[in-house]
């Protein structure tokens, strides 16, 4: 059953050979909805996180200090040819 939690979670009531017809035949916005929720459910026992917490992730937007670093290294790499 999808999405229990606790002693019970994961009693499947469908064999995969079953299931894999069914996601097939689901609209295209459920298909995106399943693999966000095992991907969840996968994030969640694969890396001990909690549901509905936010985790922080570096990215290069407004990282002046990396651009800076990036183009003297450029620069550098010119000058030397």
């Amino acid at each position: 059953m999808i999405g229990i939690s606790g002693p019970q979670a994961y009693i499947t009531t469908m064999k995969l050979d079953e299931l894999l017809p069914a996601l097939h035949r689901l609209p295209r916005l459920d298909k995106f909805r399943a693999v966000q929720f095992l991907t969840a459910e996968l994030a969640q026992w694969e890396a001990g996180l909690t549901p509905g917490a936010e985790y922080p992730i570096w990215s290069p937007y407004e990282a002046h200090d990396a651009a800076v670093t990036l183009t003297n290294f450029l620069k550098e790499q010119k000058q030397a040819i």
